[in-house]
């Protein structure tokens, strides 16, 4: 199937300028097109659909070709809680432009780079994390980062400032200023982002306030 091309370079620029990933851990995708509107609506520019859904790759490919923002540059879908080889492939024939996984996994971030596919890797020590950019990551996802906090942050980066971080798990929008200004690049969301109560009302525009809300509170300096 042919999807968008959008260069590895520029998936990365889009996350490291806009400095959210929203993730979007559901189990039921039939609202997927709606959802996604609001949430580009509502200035949400990098997306992740996760694994934990067997729907997932089909619902990725689906919005590839509807959403024009995912191949004109101003916008990436990607996937995420890919935790074998088999889901790397898989997320890369459905067209994902990043992969985002739990855990190091060399094989997948292998997968990613000959398919030219940004990559970020979860990592929770300062050896793990360091592991993954030597394996090449793009980005090392912290995770779990909710019990470490922004201060753990800094720590990692006071010896190693050439690190691009992006914690995950535990952030919001009181915590992300410090998260940011202990040196992350970008900041993965998920519950914190997407009411469950507004998903499952099909509240759309209840989406995007909070996706506008996150969205602005990332990129202020």
């Amino acid at each position: 199937m042919n999807f968008p091309t959008v260069d590895k370079n520029q998936v990365i620029q889009i996350v490291t300028q806009s400095r959210l990933v929203a993730i979007v851990r559901l189990d039921d995708l039939s609202m997927a097109h709606e959802l996604v509107q609001a949430m580009l609506a509502g200035g949400i520019r990098a997306i992740e659909l996760t694994l934990t859904n067997v729907n997932t790759p089909r619902v990725v490919a689906e919005l590839l070709k509807k959403a024009p923002q995912f191949s004109d540059g101003t916008a990436t879908l990607g996937i995420g809680s890919v935790r074998t080889t088999d889901e790397a492939k898989q997320a890369i024939a459905c067209g994902a432009q990043f992969l985002v996984s739990p855990i190091i996994k060399e094989s997948i971030l292998k997968e990613a780079a000959q398919a030219r596919v940004a990559c970020m890797p979860g990592a929770f020590t300062p050896t793990e994390i360091l592991t993954a950019h030597e394996l090449g990551a793009d980005i090392v996802k912290v995770f779990p980062a909710k019990g470490l906090g922004p201060g753990y942050i800094s720590d990692v980066l006071a010896p190693m400032p050439f690190l691009k971080l992006m914690p995950t798990g535990g952030v919001d929008l009181q915590n992300i200023p410090a998260y940011f200004a202990a040196g992350a690049v970008a900041v993965g969301m998920g519950g914190q982002l997407l009411s469950a109560k507004a998903v499952a009302a099909r509240d759309w525009p209840a989406i995007v306030k909070a996706s506008l809300a996150h969205s602005q509170a990332a990129r202020k300096i």
